[in-house]
């Protein structure tokens, strides 16, 4: 009866390590590249990690009580995790995201039971937009639960007590190099943090967005990777509270093209249909794991999501994967 489980935030956590076997001998990589597949959570994403954590420290400090409402913002992700969590422990949520979310994500939300809130993607091209939009998300739900994914502590140190040991138990300490991609900034602090704090010598290194990936005012609505974030030449203002920047060692720009042909390699060659966001991490990695200073070290590359919750973009497949062609271009079985 030990493998019975009372709850939805059970089953969050302890996703497996993939070793890339078929992805690295095809491109000849000195590094072992490992893929920490956080689609194993629940709800789908890394995010339920932070989403319990939050919600937990919350009900432990006696801030929020079944029937509240919790109320944030989100780019997808986290919200699904806080709807998922709330649905489960009787809370009701509301989201404020960006009009250029996936469609999938919107809908995951809505059946989970969020209400849902759009915000014009220009609006983030404000320096103070983050600030601004925590302060309408509080003023307009007076007596509502301000999750805050950006700035609440719950979140880098859920990471730091799950995902980070997670990783050094399973690699047995013999991780080398952590890559992550910064939303909230949780992952790269907490995880991050949790494994240099046991080995000094690791190395974090971030996949962002080049700028040919981000929103500006001539263009708004530029093809992005959801959920992945700049973090080089940022002011820190502009930066999420949760993110620690001495924590990283380097920083790997893509564009979102890059992102998705690596999610469409992977899909075809290991069969992980990953999303875009990992798509930046495993290219970031594959970067490292080509160096030959790198050669036999062990890379972590931590896969947030699932690539069916980007099928679809304004009502057109967002992720298209032409196996016959990746096919002509590798040999799967050499």
């Amino acid at each position: 009866m030990t493998r019975i489980f009372n709850s939805f935030s059970d089953l969050i956590g302890n996703t497996p390590l993939l070793e890339l076997h078929n992805y690295r001998r095809n491109r000849q990589l000195g590094a072992r590249i490992l893929a920490k597949i956080e689609y194993f959570n629940p709800a789908g994403s890394v995010k339920d990690r932070i989403a319990w954590g939050i919600v937990k420290h919350a009900e432990e400090a006696g801030k929020i009580r079944p029937g509240d409402l919790l109320v944030d913002v989100t780019s997808g992700n986290t919200g699904i995790g806080l709807a998922a969590v709330a649905a489960s422990r009787g809370y009701r949520t509301k989201f404020y995201l960006s009009d250029n979310i996936s469609p999938d994500k919107v809908k995951l939300l809505r059946l989970f039971g969020a209400e849902i809130v759009t915000v014009k993607n220009e609006f983030f091209l404000d320096p103070q937009a983050l600030d601004k939009i925590s302060l309408r998300v509080q003023e307009e739900n007076p007596g509502a639960f301000f999750t805050d994914q950006l700035a609440n502590p719950a979140n880098p140190r859920t990471h730091f007590e799950t995902t980070g040991p997670e990783i050094w138990r399973d690699t047995d300490g013999a991780v080398d190099i952590f890559v992550a991609g910064v939303g909230t900034g949780g992952t790269i602090s907490g995880a991050g943090g949790f494994l240099k704090s046991k080995k000094p010598g690791l190395k974090v290194v971030i996949a962002e967005p080049a700028e040919a990936s981000l929103p500006t005012d001539v263009n708004p609505y530029p093809d992005e990777i959801d959920g992945v974030h700049k973090v080089s030449e940022v002011p820190r203002e502009q930066l999420p509270r949760n993110f620690d920047s001495t924590i990283a060692d380097e920083v790997i720009a893509l564009n979102t093209s890059d992102a998705r042909k690596t999610a469409q390699s992977l899909v075809a060659e290991e069969g992980i249909f990953a999303g875009t966001s990992a798509g930046a991490v495993l290219f970031a990695a594959t970067q490292l794991a080509l160096r030959p200073e790198n050669a036999g070290k062990i890379i972590v590359a931590v896969l947030p999501d699932t690539g069916e919750r980007y099928l679809t973009a304004a009502g057109e497949p967002a992720v298209s994967v032409d196996t016959a062609a990746i096919r002509d271009k590798v040999d799967l079985h050499s």
